[in-house]
């Protein structure tokens, strides 16, 4: 492969500055034609090494300008990124970023544009590159990073974005997995599959590998025949997966002279905590915010456990305690909290300050009146939107304050609401009290954000925690003293094996349960371990020795948040040289590309970090594999989107109807309201003059409450009103089929206010409601807004959701339950259900009951529509009535059914 001449070498450079994102074109259509597009991401012990390959041809006649765009996550360092043009390569250079910076300065001193691109997500981080391409030229483009995947509420999460705009030829990701432990389950979820794209997903896994593969066909990637150039692939692809755990003290892997330790023990019982929630009602938190933290502290509240001891700090210029003192989570306590949580009113100012000390006050009282548990744990969890603006409003006086008051005793959790708050001022105040800072988006979920994070320190399991290695095997250990382990995460040490080192590697892991002091022993076998790793398809070179590298540059840059300018320094300059070494874009680095000479332009983007981006909205969507064609660059769009109405093939148009206004009705202005004045005024005298005349318009025909299928009875459908307000309601319980599903129906809007569905294999539960779908596994949340595409495969069950809003839940072998999110006639939430004939015998509940023992009696003599209907021993009267079948989708289909109330 031909790289750049000396000559050409020095032209225009282009000046990468730290990101983390995956790769995103945007084509113009027909003139840019993406002919490939590959992902190959291999995950070695949790180390995920991800290849991006793009390959482009100009078709114009014209040179044509390609933006390169690119989305990764956040943890994840880009190790390379390389164009070829026309066979030329042009390289990826790591730099200090001081140097990178003095060429980008060079660059606009010469009078050249420079681009300054950073945005930032939930969970990426985008950046983008700009080349000009010549007629009937190709280039690739080569993007490499990596990221040590983190253990989540008991699952490790892969998260790849999939948006090419247009159809390409050959699109291809392969995900590798190998995890010598075993793997112990494994799903994929995808924001933009269809059941015909599915075909094109193949998974297969054996105990310790699994192999992931998208490989969709051009048809399979167009919207429809007539729009072959727009795709449907448009979205996220993410693979989660946990490992099998059977060694209470640990897995130590070993490869190429380098360890990693992973722990994180089953089946020990959790530890008593002693818990503050300091809460911030000042007047920037009014509206939506307060509305939402009051929401999520009441779900946490009722999350507390028996053995918990908790209390509420209610600030804005003062601190108020709810209760002067810890109480036990007793069920009337609990109830009395959340009654206070509902009147949390927002207003005044923001005096963090005086509200944490007065939660260490309380801490510090209890534990000296001995009413503390003996073992167990203090967490203060703070939630604030703001900047200090009462009492004392210095930041390095307040954590200053607020470390002296903690003193080590306690651990300090710093939740930052939305953008006006300093999360660096926030994320120090956490790491120097042994907690951890987290960014809450203003979003719909910002509820479920709130009570996600609680769920992460709610089961503290271990205190303490030390991880010992014989002196003389091991060197450059990273991290390995931790004050907390919480269920559902893990601990990881990593370290270099010592030339002359046994041929055995033990450790000893010690810590402190509820009432014992316990200590772990494991080991390793150095060739067993070095020979499970040979499998080339699965792993790359020296992987475990680049985990290191990136573990303990990661560690180095948490720990310079909270440390002293000197001692700074000194992390800083490690920080950086491993930076170097093994070739990691990180906030210290930069990545410098050479350019084709001529071109005009330079660009930086630098790697987003959460204090600085305090005042810039950040949008949840994102691009990845997204080309773009640019003639003249004043004429730029990005981000516009459209939604075109779906048609089913079931029945009907799925969408919205328009009402069409006539081209000669004016803008806007005092004009325009004489003219819908003039037609209203006119369309009431002809509405006035045909009264007589014109027909009693019916009402209109309205769907059920539910309609149930049922097979093999001598009625296909039965549809059942609800008109008596019971309060959440048992709809369907089968213990056969592990289903339980509840609702709250709402008689006086007639519909549902929220669906819950229950699974037993595998643990699940879905509860629907008119805002949004949210699905707990694991304690482990996830919303998702309706009429966006959805598919997930987990074992046991898959779930689907269309853009028509129907959220199908299904098993083989299992009973369909559908949740439709119904725009017709009695707008609201609906219920589906198909295959109702795999219900088992003991199916029970309000709607269960009539997949019993049913006896239609004959019609009556003497009118033909009413007939009796006896389920186990009860009488309903069943009327034939005309009906809205929802079950398609808006705007629904008449049909004749046997109707029943209850």
């Amino acid at each position: 492969m031909k790289t750049p001449a000396p000559g050409r070498a020095c032209g225009i450079v282009l000046v990468l500055l730290s990101l983390a994102t995956l790769q995103t074109l945007r084509a113009q259509k027909n003139d840019i034609d993406i002919y490939s597009l590959t992902v190959d991401s291999k995950v070695s012990s949790r180390f995920a090494h991800t290849v991006v390959t793009s390959r482009v041809v100009n078709k114009a006649s014209t040179l044509q300008e390609i933006t390169f765009q690119m989305e990764l996550p956040k943890k994840a360092f880009i190790t390379n990124f390389s164009m070829i043009i026309d066979g030329v390569t042009y390289p990826g250079n790591i730099k200090e970023k001081a140097a990178a910076q003095e060429q980008y300065s060079a660059a606009v001193a010469r009078g050249e544009s420079a681009g300054l691109v950073k945005a930032t997500g939930r969970k990426t981080e985008q950046f983008q590159v700009s080349v000009s391409v010549a007629p009937a030229a190709k280039v690739t483009f080569e993007l490499v990073y990596e990221e040590l995947l983190v253990r989540h509420l008991g699952a490790y999460e892969l998260l790849l974005k999939v948006q090419p705009q247009q159809p390409v030829k050959h699109l291809q990701m392969d995900i590798y997995i190998f995890e010598p432990q075993g793997i112990s389950f494994l799903e994929t979820e995808s924001t933009f599959m269809t059941n015909e794209l599915a075909e094109a997903l193949t998974t297969s896994q054996n105990k310790t590998k699994a192999h992931v593969r998208f490989k969709p066909m051009l048809s399979q990637q167009q919207k429809s025949p007539e729009q072959q150039q727009d795709t449907v692939l448009d979205g996220n692809f993410i693979v989660r997966y946990d490992v099998d755990r059977t060694v209470s003290g640990g897995s130590i892997q070993i490869e190429n002279g380098y360890f990693v330790h992973y722990f994180a023990p089953e089946h020990l019982a959790t530890i008593p905590k002693n818990v503050i929630f300091v809460i911030d009602k000042s007047g920037s938190m009014s509206g939506r915010k307060i509305q939402q933290t009051r929401e999520a502290l009441i779900k946490i509240l009722g999350d507390l456990g028996p053995r918990d001891q908790f209390n509420l700090i209610s600030f804005s210029g003062e601190a108020t305690p709810w209760k002067p003192q810890l109480v036990p989570a007793s069920a009337e306590n609990v109830n009395e909290a959340k009654s206070y949580a509902t009147g949390i009113q927002a207003q005044g100012g923001t005096n963090i300050n005086d509200a944490i000390l007065m939660a260490v006050q309380l801490l510090e009282r209890a534990n000296q009146e001995e009413l503390l548990p003996a073992g167990s744990v203090t967490l203060i969890i703070l939630l604030t939107d703001g900047d200090p603006t009462a009492g004392e409003t210095n930041p390095s006086r307040i954590q200053k304050n607020v470390q002296e008051a903690i003193d080590g005793q306690h651990s300090l959790f710093c939740l930052g609401f939305g953008f006006d708050v300093s999360y660096a001022f926030l994320e120090k105040l956490a790491l120097d009290n042994g907690g951890l800072a987290r960014r809450i988006y203003e979003d719909s979920d910002s509820a479920l954000q709130l009570q996600d994070f609680y769920q992460e320190v709610a089961n503290p399991l271990m205190t303490s925690v030390a991880f010992e290695y014989p002196s003389n095997a091991v060197e450059a250990v990273t991290q390995d003293a931790f004050r907390l382990f919480f269920k559902g995460s893990e601990l990881v040490v990593a370290g270099k094996l010592r030339d002359q080192s046994p041929d055995v590697l033990s450790a000893k892991v010690r810590g402190q349960l509820h009432m014992e002091n316990i200590t772990f022993v494991t080991e390793s076998r150095v060739a067993e371990q070095e020979e499970a790793f040979w499998s080339p398809r699965y792993i790359f070179h020296s992987f475990m020795e680049r985990l290191w590298a990136y573990l303990t540059i990661q560690q180095l840059l948490e720990q310079t948040v909270s440390t002293l300018d000197a001692e700074k320094q000194a992390l800083e300059a490690r920080a950086l040289n491993l930076s170097l070494s093994y070739s990691f874009v990180t906030p210290l680095t930069s990545m410098v590309i050479t350019k084709p000479e001529g071109q005009e332009q330079s660009q930086v983007a630098e790697k987003p970090v959460e204090n600085e981006d305090r005042h810039r909205h950040v949008h949840s969507a994102h691009t990845f594999f997204r080309y773009h064609s640019v003639r003249d660059r004043a004429s730029r769009i990005t981000g516009s989107s459209s939604a075109d109405p779906v048609f089913s093939k079931r029945r009907g148009w799925r969408g919205q109807v328009f009402l069409a206004v006539p081209a000669l009705m004016p803008a806007s202005g005092p004009s325009a309201t004489t003219f819908l004045d003039e037609v209203s005024h006119d369309m009431d005298l002809r509405i006035k003059g045909t009264s007589r005349t014109t027909p009693a318009v019916p009402a209109p025909i309205q769907a059920p409450s539910v309609i149930l299928p049922l097979p093999g009875q001598s009625v296909d459908w039965l549809c059942v009103d609800l008109k008596r307000s019971q309060g959440p309601t048992n709809l369907l319980s089968d213990p056969g089929q592990g289903i339980e599903v509840t609702g709250h129906y709402e008689t006086e809007k007639a519909h549902f206010s929220w669906i819950e569905v229950t699974f037993k294999k595998p643990e699940l539960q879905v509860r629907a409601s008119p805002e949004h779908v949210v699905v707990t596994r694991n304690r482990r949340s996830s919303a998702y807004k309706w009429k966006k595409t959805l598919y997930s495969v987990m074992p046991g069950l898959k779930m689907t959701m269309d853009k028509a809003g129907l959220l199908l839940l299904s098993n083989p072998d299992r009973v369909t339950i559908g949740l439709l999110s119904w725009d017709g006639p009695g707008k609201g939430l609906r219920l589906l259900l198909r295959d109702t004939d795999r219900f088992s015998s003991h199916v029970s509940g309000t709607l269960g009951q009539f997949y019993q023992d049913v006896l239609w009696e004959p019609l009556a003599a003497a009118d033909d529509s009413k007939r009796t209907l006896k389920v186990q021993g009860h009488d309903h009267s069943a009327t034939r009535e005309l009906k809205l079948d929802y079950q398609e989708g808006p705007p629904g289909t008449e049909i004749s059914c046997w109707s029943v109330e209850l």
